[in-house]
């Protein structure tokens, strides 16, 4: 039994004797002297954790108010004999009227977001604790978000917690181990709908108002607490014998939902893991809301799982990509009903616990319902492609990622958490077999239901259930930053193999890095044109994988070293492969396989040793014949990067010309597909740089051109629109201030905003630059979505005197915004620039601020890296 995990045992037992916590009593003691000091230091939460159990929230709270919510809150939990003092969190502005076991206590000691409650208070065993609170209600840096509908005038209000903001919504002990039963009640404005965590209990009046009741939900983390509010318009599913499932939108949008189809999709993932993990789905009911500028792709609150508005309702007929992009977010957070709610990592240093898993999980879901999606393919280019890219930087970090404050918790999220944990589980599966890895997560989930582990429980359950040690898998992939490079060393003998083997080692060299090979089996093909391929499995043993089965072969056209993309590290082709590829990658007609060599190609030209204008051309060469849209998606992006990022210009606009034709004949081709010919419109829209091409984009905008039969939508007319900004078109100004008169749909204004980010003026960019910041009003979501248009690349000169103030900012971004804003901040102004002279600016900002927090320095070092490496291929020549 572990000790933390099983809270009523260790509630026993302490009662029986209370001396045995003696050291946490002192230690209790002696640390409230001085304070815990701000956020949740791991030493707290570790304290808590062995002080209570059996918290249960009776959350109140009144939102008829317009800038805070007024509340009140009675906190249940079971103490620990003799466990001294306990500290309790709050960051919000009023804490008052609080009783401790019926006794009051002066909020007044209340600093750094934290009150202590003295033991003379306390009791061993049951306490309860009462209080009035209120908390902020704004459009962003709150923890409930406010939007306000432009169409209709509605507004609307949900929470989000994770990682550290529980705390800021309401008192409580917040931490992911300290789960908890919560019952909410919650007074909104007559017309509204209300959503919690649990199943609604009861409604009732309220003066001119409505109260909503709702049930106790099972124990959960306070991270995963949730309510949304507003005047929303709803669908509910209820099949006989099942689950019903309601999905809630904006009411001005209700048109636009394809509700049937989103519904479908969830209840198809919850059925699907409740077979595959043969545990069901764990709670008492599940609602999806369609949350108004959120700034998530999704989040797995249990009961109500938040989705982002605008990824979920498309404006135009979407693509392929889109739609699997969609369906992939909705099995992720289902996935974490089980990986992250039920069980829940005991710390954030395990965030990829419940992360990786989840996408891990998504893509199995997707491949096995939706076959035609090619769903590994996506998972190789979506997913692990990101991976390679950051963990061969200096800024990488291992998968278990120490965290000292949960403060800090929000910059561990990021592609080593999201893209690489995901692509070593996909390794862990193949390396033990399916069997025992699935016995193993079915163990896992069910003896830590309801309550927390770590990734030594996952390894443990997977080991013993397969009989691998993983002992070297966890201290190569969980405790170690970065990842292998893999070679392929080929020796021929006349025209047949003479040895054929795979070395690996560390793609970037690291400072304390503790060495050793990772272990990894891989398949790896011998591609022929004149007899069947030849697969070949191996297991590295130590740094090398020898493939003594290949001796005595006939010489292959190609060797690939990672056949159907099992392994993780970057895979490097031989020339002979690269030749092969360059010549022949069109031929190929599995998918997966096809774009793993358009990706080794790719890798071949960040390795130096394919020129990027050679990449462009074969891209061409072979674009026609490219029928998989998702490819076809990676091919062309990367293509651009080729054109706008590593080329030099000179040699960047001889290709232009052939480029923008290649696009052009794409977009007119009918034989194409919609998601093909859209695609490539987008690719156009992005480059467009020749009178041909924005001459095209004006007639798309007039109407005098089609995209497949049909006039372009919305989204696109913004995108056109924001690209003649950018370029600096003498009419941009005119057709800018055309659309706002023609688009009167809800997100009319958000875009307006983004597209005019992009206008090549200094002023223009200065006040929107000083609105990122001192702008109480604009929604983080809108801003984060409007920096890569204020970072447009054919500005770089322009932007370049906002990098250094743009990193002077970081520190504050961290403290003040959500996950995901900081990393796309850097991302953005960093990527937005291509010379020595930004990467100077960046050097320069790193070595002025030796005390910069460690989290921050390794995500500006992962963006730092990936310009150096652009300033590089633009000066190599090739």
């Amino acid at each position: 039994m572990d000790f933390l995990d099983d809270r009523r045992a260790l509630l026993r037992a302490a009662l029986l004797a209370p001396a045995g916590l003696s050291t946490v009593a002192r230690t209790a003691d002696l640390a409230t002297e001085k304070g815990p000091g701000p956020g949740i230091a791991h030493a707290l939460a570790e304290r808590r954790a062995a002080q209570i159990a059996n918290v249960r929230y009776d959350l109140s709270l009144d939102l008829t108010g317009e800038a805070r919510a007024n509340g009140t809150i009675a906190i249940r939990f079971d103490r620990v004999a003799g466990s001294g003092d306990l500290v309790l969190d709050f960051r919000g502005p009023d804490l008052s009227d609080l009783i401790v076991n019926d006794r009051p206590l002066s909020t007044q000691g209340r600093r750094d977001g934290h009150l202590t409650l003295p033991q003379a208070l306390l009791r061993t065993g049951a306490n309860r604790i009462t209080a009035r609170f209120a908390t902020p209600v704004a459009a962003s840096g709150a923890a409930i978000i406010r939007y306000r509908d432009d169409k209709d005038g509605g507004v609307y209000l949900y929470t989000l917690l994770v990682p550290s903001d529980a705390n800021l919504l309401f008192p409580c002990f917040d931490q992911p181990d300290l789960k908890a039963r919560f019952r909410w009640t919650l007074t909104a404005p007559a017309g509204w709908t209300v959503i919690a965590n649990g199943p609604l209990a009861e409604r009732s009046a309220a003066g001119t108002a409505t109260r909503w009741r709702f049930a106790e939900t099972e124990p959960i983390s306070t991270y995963l607490a949730a309510f949304a509010a507003g005047p929303w318009t709803h669908w509910t599913s209820a099949p006989a014998g099942d689950r019903p499932i309601s999905l809630y939108a904006r009411a001005s949008r209700r048109a636009e939902v394809d509700a049937e189809a989103q519904i479908a999709t969830n209840r198809a993932a919850v059925r699907w893991l409740a077979d595959w993990f043969a545990i069901p789905y764990p709670f008492a009911k599940l609602d999806l809301v369609l949350a108004p500028a959120f700034p998530f792709g999704g989040m797995e609150h249990v009961g109500a799982v938040f989705y982002n508005e605008d990824r979920f309702v498309f404006r135009e007929p979407p693509t392929l990509p889109q739609r699997v992009n969609r369906d992939a977010t909705i099995y992720h957070e289902i996935s974490h009903q089980w990986f992250g709610d039920d069980v829940t990592m005991r710390w954030f240093d395990d965030l990829w616990l419940k992360e990786g898993f989840s996408t891990y999980m998504a893509a199995r879901i997707q491949a096995e319902l939706q076959p035609d999606s090619n769903a590994w393919t996506t998972f190789l280019l979506s997913t692990k492609t990101p991976a390679y890219r950051a963990d061969a930087t200096s800024g990488t970090q291992a998968l278990w990622q120490p965290l000292d404050n949960l403060d800090a918790a929000k910059s561990n999220y990021g592609p080593i958490v999201y893209n690489k944990a995901p692509a070593v589980i996909k390794q862990l599966a193949f390396l033990v077999g399916e069997d025992g890895f699935r016995r193993g997560l079915h163990d896992f989930l069910h003896d830590h239901a309801y309550g927390n582990a770590t990734w030594q429980d996952l390894l443990g359950a997977i080991g013993r259930a397969s009989g691998v040690d993983l002992g070297a898998f966890g201290r190569q992939y969980m405790l170690r930053a970065g990842l292998p490079r893999i070679d392929t060393r080929l020796r021929p003998a006349g025209d047949r193999i003479g040895t054929l083997a795979l070395v690996q080692r560390p793609a970037r060299a690291l400072p304390g890095d503790p060495g050793g090979a990772w272990p990894m089996k891989v398949r790896v093909r011998l591609g022929y044109h004149d007899r069947d391929d030849v697969v070949l499995e191996t297991t590295f043993d130590g740094a090398t994988a020898t493939l003594a089965d290949a001796a005595g072969l006939p010489m292959p056209d190609y060797v690939w070293a990672n056949d159907g993309d099992q392994g993780y590290g970057l895979f490097l082709p031989d020339a002979r492969t690269i030749a092969w590829i360059v010549a022949r990658v069109g031929t190929v007609t599995d998918p997966l396989l096809r774009a793993l060599l358009w990706s080794g190609l790719w890798d071949s030209v960040r390795d130096l040793r394919v020129a990027p204008d050679r990449y462009v051309a074969v891209l061409l060469d072979h674009l026609p014949g490219e029928r998989d849209e998702q490819i076809s998606r990676t091919i062309l992006a990367r293509g651009a990067t080729a054109l706008d990022l590593y080329l030099p210009d000179a040699k960047a606009e001889a290709l232009r010309p052939r480029w923008e034709a290649a696009l052009l004949a794409r977009i007119d081709d009918p034989q194409l597909g919609y998601g093909l010919r859209k695609d490539a419109l987008d690719r156009l829209v992005a480059t467009a740089r020749t009178p041909l091409a924005l001459g095209r984009l004006r007639e798309l905008l007039a109407g005098r051109a089609m995209l497949a039969g049909a006039a372009i939508r919305q989204p696109t007319r913004w995108a056109i629109v924001r690209r003649l900004i950018a370029v600096g078109a003498p009419d941009a100004a005119a057709l800018f201030a055309a659309e706002q008169r023609r688009d009167t749909s809800s997100e009319a204004v958000k875009d307006a905003f983004v597209a005019r980010a992009a206008t090549p003026d200094r002023s223009v960019k200065a006040a929107y630059f000083t609105r990122y910041f001192d702008d109480a009003t604009l929604n983080e979501a809108w801003a984060s979505e409007s920096l890569g248009a204020f970072n447009e690349i054919g500005q770089a000169a322009l932007t370049l005197p906002f990098l250094r103030p743009a990193l002077d900012r970081l520190e504050w971004i961290r403290q003040n915004r959500r996950i995901f804003f900081l990393p796309a901040w850097i991302e953005a102004f960093v990527a937005g620039q291509r010379d020595a002279a930004a990467l100077a600016v960046v050097d320069g900002f790193l070595k002025a601020q030796p005390a910069l927090p460690i989290d921050i320095r390794r995500k500006l070092l992962t963006a730092r890296d990936e310009l150096a490496l652009t300033v590089r291929i633009r000066q190599a020549g090739l």
